[in-house]
């Protein structure tokens, strides 16, 4: 493991609490290897975007957001602030509740710009969901991300992850914590969106916005897999059955 510039200092005590139980369970599952630190802002807020291939990735995200001396905001679906044990969690690390498919759906992303404007890190998965990628690549997202990076104009840094769905797979109901599994993480360059900024921000402009943040997080996913990305991303959309929970995924063809 890269060793980390410093540890984020949150105000919260709760915060603090549950960082450190979080920080040496997943150091107990985890041998990390992290890369590309130093591509974060040294000052004020920005974006931290992921790709997302299964449920505990949201814990290696914020842990090595935390490891790198930032107290990330992770939106996260409403249904789980509700929940007895995780909600409380997510309440007491002001973690950001996002509305889906509902008019409130706004309210997560005016929340994030206060964020950023107070100089956080904002995390978000842009694909909004874990991937039906059958091969765990980034699919094509959602553009809640580039409507809030283009309002903003904060930098949107891109993250990699790869190894933890070793620990639990995808919609896996059983942790397999022992031996440590390998989890690298690699951060890249801040993706350059400028020359968006000023065009009307429809559909074509938060699509190419999204497709550029994801091209970034899948380049430095293939150097941590090692293997090329297929040339056309999986598109959710056009598969409605992979919209329920499976187990398998079987191929699909791709354009």
């Amino acid at each position: 493991m890269n060793a980390a510039p410093t540890v984020a200092r949150p105000e919260s005590l709760a915060f603090r609490a549950i960082a450190w139980l979080v920080r040496h369970l997943m150091f107990a599952v985890a041998r990390y290897e992290w890369s590309g630190g130093e591509n974060f802002p040294k000052s004020g807020g920005f974006i931290a975007a992921a790709n997302h291939a299964t449920e505990i990735d949201a814990l290696t995200f914020a842990h090595y957001l935390f490891d790198h001396g930032h107290e990330p905001r992770i939106l996260a679906k409403r249904g789980l602030f509700t929940t007895p044990v995780i909600g409380s969690i997510l309440r007491a690390t002001r973690m950001i509740p996002v509305d889906r498919g509902t008019a409130d759906a706004g309210r997560s992303l005016e929340a994030a710009r206060v964020e950023l404007a107070g100089g956080a890190c904002v995390a978000i998965f842009p694909e909004g969901t874990i991937t039906r990628d059958p091969d765990l690549w980034p699919m094509e997202g959602k553009t809640g991300l580039a409507r809030l990076a283009l309002a903003t104009r904060v930098p949107v840094i891109p993250v990699a992850q790869w190894g933890a769905g070793s620990i639990l797979p995808r919609y896996g109901r059983v942790l397999r914590p022992f031996p440590r599994k390998r989890v690298q993480i690699r951060t890249g360059p801040a993706v350059d969106l400028a020359d968006l900024y000023d065009r009307p921000h429809d559909s074509a402009t938060l699509r190419e916005a999204t497709t550029r943040v994801l091209d970034a997080i899948t380049a430095e996913l293939e150097t941590l897999r090692g293997e090329q990305a297929p040339a056309a991303r999986f598109d959710l959309r056009k598969h409605p059955e992979y919209r329920t929970k499976q187990t398998v995924y079987p191929p699909v063809e791709r354009p």
